[in-house]
Order: C-alpha cells, then structure tokens, then sequence
C-alpha cells in the first residue's frame, strides 16, 4: 500500500473531511500541471520485488515475515507484504545510466543474499515466482494476514463491499477453477515484479498510451503464473486472480455496468493523469483514510511542492495495471511515474531485469516513432491482447497496429526487440547490457519458453509417471528454486523431474491437498446395477452418495455390490433394489483440513479403504488405499533411486 498510517472511518464526518482533504489534491495536482512544476529531463528508474517464504523441507508457505523484518531492521529496503509468508525489496530508483540495468541486477543479487542469510537461521528461502505452485486455499486464510492494521481495515472495507458474499474465484484453462472465498485475501497468492518509469509531465498521456499498448507483449513473455492451488489456468493467472480476488461488484437483476477496482483500463488517457485520478475518485468508494499532515492547497500557496497524501492513500486502494504515480524527488521537486504492475516475480534475477529492459526499450522505441498510439490502434484491441496475454502468454495471437494479426512470438522477434534496442540507444544504455538483456529475450522466443510453459511441460511430463499432485507440485517449486540459485535464466532450463527433489516429506499434507476431486457419485434412488457399471468402467471400488444439493448420504462399496449380485445369482426373485437399501448409511468421514496423518489413523482404526472428505455437510472429495499406495510406492521408489546413486 502506498502509504502505511491509514484508517478506516469511524463517521460520515471524518469521511466528508477526508474527500474534500482528497479533492483539494487534485485541485493542487491540477494547478501544479498547468503551471509546470514538475521536475524535467531526467529519467529514473525503480523496482519493487516481491517473494515468498517457504519451508525448505515442506516447500510451502511459512509465516515468518515479521520476524524477519525484526531481525532485518537496519535494512530499510525490505517491506512486508499482505501476507506473513510474502516480504517486499524496494530497490534504489536511480537516473538512468549506461550500466543501469546491470547495477540493478547487482542490488538485487546484494540485498536477496542478505535476506538469505537471515532466513536460513529459520530453515526457510525466498522463492521468486508469480504464484507458489505448492500454495492451498487453506494458506489464503485471515490468520496469515500480516499484522498491521492497514491489512486488516482493508480486507474489512473490501468485504464490506460484498455485503457479506463470498469472494469468488471462476478461472478456465487447461483445468477449471471455482472456488469461493470469505475474504479478499486471496489476492496474495499473487507475487510481482513491479517497476516503475518516471516520465515528463507534457509526455505523460503519451507514456501512458503506450504502456498500455506493450502490457500484452511484456506479460506475454514474462508469464509465469500458470498453476494455482495444483489447477493449470491461464499462462499467467495473477491476473485474473488478482481482478476476481478483489472484485467487490455484486450482481444485478439489470445490466448495469461497474468497474472492479483491479482494471486494465476503459479507455485511452485523453488529457492528463488528472483523468485517471478523476475517474477513480468518481468510479469506486473511499476506503481507507489518513492523518493528513498539511493542507495541500496552502503548500501551493507557499511555493511548496505537496505530498498529496489523501489522493495517495485513495490510489493505493485502486489497482490499475499501470498504475499512475505522483512523488517528490530529492530535490523537492514533483515528479509523475508510470508503475507497470503486470509483471510477475520470477523465474530469475536475469530474467526479471531483461523483462524490465525490454519494457523500457519498447516504451522509448515506440515514442520516438510515434506521436500518439491512439491514431495506430483502436484501445478495444489492445485491451483484448492484454487478455490474450495473460491466457496464452508466448501462444497468443494479438491484433497490432493498423489491424495486423500477429504471432505473439513473430511480433516480439521481428517488430518489438528491434523497436526495443532503438529506445534502449536512445537512453544511452551500454551496448553490452542491451545485447546480453535483449539476448535473454529473443532466447526465450527462439525456443518458445518461459516460466509459464516451462511449468505447464514439467507438470504434464511429471504426471505422467506414479507421481500424486502435491508431490508435483514440491518437485516444480524444489526445481524452480535450485535452477533460481544458479541465476541460469529459464530458457536453459531443462524440465523439472523427480531427481530435482532430494526427499519428499509428505508429513504435513493436508486431507485438501492429496484428496480427489475428481468423484464420481450416485444417488439413493438409483438402480445398484448402475453403479455396478460404473465401479467396472471406472475401475473403483468407492461410490459416495449425495443428494441433489451436494451433501454426502451415504457410501457404497464394491463389497456390497458383490454382496447383491450374489444374493440375485441364489434367489433371482430377489427384488431390484436401489443405492439407499444398500448403502453404508452414515459412512465414516474427514474434514478437509485435516491432516494426512489423521486420515491414515482414522482408515486404519476402522479398517477402512476409503473416507469421503466433507465440508459441512458437502461431499468436497473422498480419499482411498489407492492414494496412500501412490504416496508410498513413491517415497520407496525414492529410497531406491538413492541407494542406486549411494552404490
């Protein structure tokens, strides 16, 4: 968030006193524009890294963020984030330099090596990746909220929004996720590599356009969120998780049209940043407000640039994703940046700052070639690339300017790393840097991978074998993690197998992570012939029963089948029976949130093969022999492999 002392409003007048304290910002802005206060010729250049903790030998989430942001005190570039598993590094906005992009990989290669340190000493890293592929729904919960009261009034004033409806979730890709959600909180299984360009205020509106134009093209090379809770969705599925988790709109009998706080944009920006600030402030409730600490309008007065403290603090509650920044620099004077916030974390250093590079160069190139994108494009289109590109990632087709239909791949390698070196020239990057970070860029195309597809062709070549989901997903984040160490950017990479993860430790599993959901299920007024069929088609031997709402009644076994069919082969007059006259009327079960080592105990105890996992009252999934069979036959699969390597 952009500001860190924030609260929410205890009345109507403390709400009225902050909208006009937020009004007066623009009043001042406004001023400030038209009398050419702003700071001019220079560019800088910043970035934000985002991360998250995990355990290293669970490979999952682990809460440890204030702690080590205690520890790490001194270092004022670390941050926490939504999440106690996430941290922030906030890296030196500079102005630009021939060997700028190099001393900024340097940093992050510096300060990643600090945190390093300090995380060891808790058995935990730091992984840089878009989405965890080994994050649960369980681990999105209100409890792992980060400790700060800005967290938790704006998780309050989002669901306030909601009027007491879930949060949902509805992604389709390869697989199909619906998930419902009492908070917003699932937004931070998101982690991104944000960066920002400072841009002259008279070029602002012609900036903006253009970084609207290149958001397809940068998350489609620099996808790499393509898993979510162990589902493969969109190439880079932050975006669609990141608009759905914070989408406070409720439906409507009529089609009335609302905007979600977390957008690409209506329109083309017309007349200056004002629109877009304007528009926010017209389009979506205040939620947080602030202590402001000076009156904006009386800094005019003075001669003072102001901090507009009250239209920050409403932005930072607005997530475009390019977002519109105002700042002071060093000097004291105002400066305006474009934040472009589509870019995950990940899969290295090296390849975080080449996406970064060639950004830029696309932003520059493009602007000294064209004086307004508006007249090349129609926005329809760019905004439909966008979407494009968070599906499809490098396998998209975009309409470009002037109407071509484009390969993503063919308009990368034949019109943008050309345009891209021009604007980099132009910034007077060194020749070394832009070859070896343009370099990066044209290799990922040549081979057609990045984070996205190298994650996608791993899972499928994984899953093959005898292998259950969470043991896929360790070996991907276990994969990811050593190949990030070694700083090999990902289109070197070879896929991930087995060997990339030393031990796996399923100890800890929860029910939800190693259950299945894909059940096959009856009814009690159906003929137990059928589900005789389908116990044969199917090749199982446990059918739960549920009603037409979804609520498990029951459990059917191949035992009592083969018991009917006998009872029918001895006496044919044997009536036709139905599921509910032979059913285990209240089989034993599980809650979702259990844990592994329960399930086993329970199977055990009763000398039972299958255990239906409830929610509630709701059948969510049921867990058998099967599935221990395939934890075990892995882990002993494992034992051999190392005893063969210790020979």
């Amino acid at each position: 968030m952009g500001t860190q002392t924030v609260a929410t409003f205890s009345d109507n007048e403390q709400r009225q006193k902050f909208i006009r304290s937020l009004l007066n910002d623009i009043r001042s802005l406004d001023y400030m524009l038209n009398n050419n206060w702003f700071e001019s010729g220079i560019t800088r250049f910043g970035a934000e890294l985002e991360m998250v903790l995990i355990d290293n030998n669970t490979l999952k989430p682990k809460n440890i963020a204030m702690q080590v942001i205690e520890k790490m005190k001194k270092h004022k570039w670390i941050e926490t984030e939504i999440a106690q598993f996430n941290l922030e590094i906030n890296l030196t906005p500079r102005e630009m330099t021939k060997n700028h992009f190099s001393l900024m990989e340097k940093e992050i290669i510096s300060r990643l090596n600090i945190l390093d340190k300090e995380l060891n000493k808790f058995d935990a890293s730091y992984i840089l990746t878009g989405i965890l592929p080994t994050i649960q729904k369980y681990h999105l919960n209100q409890e792992n909220l980060t400790p700060r009261k800005r967290y938790a009034m704006l998780m309050d004033a989002l669901k306030q929004l909601r009027l007491g409806n879930d949060f949902e979730l509805k992604i389709f890709g390869i697989d199909e996720l619906f998930v419902k959600h009492d908070s917003p909180f699932l937004e931070a299984a998101n982690t991104s590599w944000q960066v920002h360009l400072q841009v002259e205020a008279a070029e602002y509106v012609k900036m903006y356009n253009i970084a609207q134009l290149m958001a397809a093209p940068s998350i489609s090379i620099s996808a790499n969120s393509p898993i979510v809770f162990g589902k493969r969705l969109w190439h880079e599925s932050r975006i669609a998780m990141f608009e759905q988790a914070l989408d406070t709109r409720t439906t409507h009998e009529h089609m009335r049209e609302q905007s979600t706080r977390v957008s690409f944009g209506k329109d083309w920006l017309d007349e200056s940043i004002l629109d877009i600030y304007r528009e926010d402030i017209a389009r979506f409730k205040v939620l947080l407000s602030s202590e402001v600490e000076e009156n904006s309008w009386e800094c005019i007065r003075n001669g003072k640039a102001p901090k507009l403290e009250s239209l920050l603090v409403h932005n930072s509650t607005v997530y475009r994703w390019n977002r519109p920044q105002y700042g002071i620099s060093g000097n004291g004077k105002p400066h305006l940046r474009i934040e472009n916030r589509v870019m995950p974390a990940g899969p290295t250093i090296t390849d975080q700052v080449a996406n970064a590079v060639f950004w830029l160069g696309m932003m520059k190139g493009m602007a000294s070639q064209v004086d307004d994108i508006r007249n090349k494009i129609d926005f329809a289109d760019i905004r439909d690339n966008f979407g494009r590109a968070a599906r499809f990632g490098l396998e998209a087709e975009f309409t470009w300017l002037k109407g071509k239909k484009l390969r993503v791949t063919d308009l990368i390698k034949k019109e943008l790393l050309p345009l891209a070196r021009i604007g980099l020239e132009e910034c007077k990057i060194h020749k070394s840097d832009i070859d070896r970070y343009l370099g990066v860029i044209k290799e990922r195309v040549q081979k057609k991978t990045n984070g996205a597809l190298w994650m996608l062709q791993s899972y499928s070549q994984l899953t093959k074998g005898n292998v259950s989901r969470d043991e896929t997903l360790s070996v991907l984040t276990h994969a990811i993690m050593k190949n990030q160490r070694t700083g090999t950017p990902i289109h070197k990479w070879k896929k991930a197998d087995l060997a990339d993860l030393g031990e796996y430790q399923p100890l800890e599993l929860k029910v939800s992570e190693f259950m299945q959901t894909d059940v096959f299920t009856v009814e009690k007024s159906d003929i137990v012939e059928l589900v005789g069929e389908l116990m044969d088609w199917r090749n199982i031997r446990y059918i739960p029963v549920e009603d037409e709402k979804g609520n498990l009644e029951g459990l059917v076994t191949s035992r009592l089948i083969g018991r009917q069919l006998l009872k029918m082969i001895r006496d044919p007059e044997e009536s036709l029976l139905t599921v509910g006259d032979i059913m285990i009327k209240k089989p034993i079960t599980i809650k979702h949130d259990a844990s592994i080592m329960d399930a086993m105990s329970i199977m055990r105890k009763n000398k039972i093969g299958a255990l239906p996992v409830v929610h509630g009252k709701s059948l969510v999934g049921v867990i058998t022999e099967s599935d221990f069979l395939q934890i075990t036959s892995s882990l002993l699969e494992r034992l051999h492999m190392k005893r063969k390597a210790a020979k």
